[in-house]
């Protein structure tokens, strides 16, 4: 029996960029934030709604849906405590159905970007300290989710190491939206009030960050002679 020939590097960096974009225009036509939200439980009843909702969640998150919103749902329909859990699930699995994408398809096709410094050094760090530098990229905000998972794809990063910093490095921010999605009716509750203010910090970190990423990149300016 013939085998069945391999796909080349470049044919399969195209095809993850074709699952990529197909996932994010799927969000034209389902939308995770109204099944989430109308009714969800209803829809599946029972010990199913769990389940259901981290898959649902899982593949708003590959489809580049923004977690913040998934996040408040979960936090609505199912409380903290619950929400919180399948949220985290939800999330660290569509972290690593991109990781998978990105090993199995495109890695070899962006190994000779690996030459440049920058990326030569992101892919040393993420290979020798791959738990470490996964939890920090998780925790800082303002780094792009989906950027984190190929970056890691690419690299020589274990996946258990890549699944346990990504399900521990988002439970902070998790949390924040989590909760606000489940005390949203009672605005002028302690824990609203509290989740509200940690989600504005890590906006204003976010900022700072972005800030600082710019004077970096920004040469300084000739100064011309009197």
């Amino acid at each position: 029996m013939k085998k069945i020939p391999k796909l080349q590097p470049r044919a399969r960096l195209t095809l993850l960029i074709v699952l990529l974009v197909g996932a994010a225009c799927s969000l034209l036509v389902w939308n995770p934030e109204r099944l989430l939200s109308q009714g969800f439980t209803s829809m599946v009843p029972g010990i199913w709604a769990g389940p259901a909702f981290a898959v649902v969640f899982a593949l708003g998150t590959l489809a580049f849906f923004p977690k913040p919103v998934l996040n408040a749902a979960a936090g609505a329909i199912f409380g903290i405590p619950e929400g919180l859990a399948l949220a985290v699930i939800g999330t660290t699995l569509g972290a690593v159905l991109a990781f998978g994408l990105g090993r199995s398809l495109g890695r070899e096709a962006l190994q000779p970007l690996l030459k440049r410094k920058l990326l030569a050094a992101l892919d040393r760090r993420l290979t020798d300290q791959g738990f470490v530098s996964v939890l920090l990229l998780r925790i800082v905000p303002g780094v792009p989710f989906q950027g984190v998972n190929f970056a890691a794809a690419f690299s020589g990063v274990r996946p258990w190491s890549f699944t346990a910093a990504t399900a521990l490095g988002v439970l902070p921010g998790t949390a924040a939206y989590v909760t606000a999605g489940a005390t949203a009716s009672s605005p002028t509750s302690p824990a609203f009030l509290v989740s509200i203010a940690a989600i504005v910090t890590m906006m204003v970190l976010t900022l700072a960050i972005a800030r600082r990423g710019r004077r970096k990149r920004t040469p300084p300016k000739a100064v011309e002679p009197v």
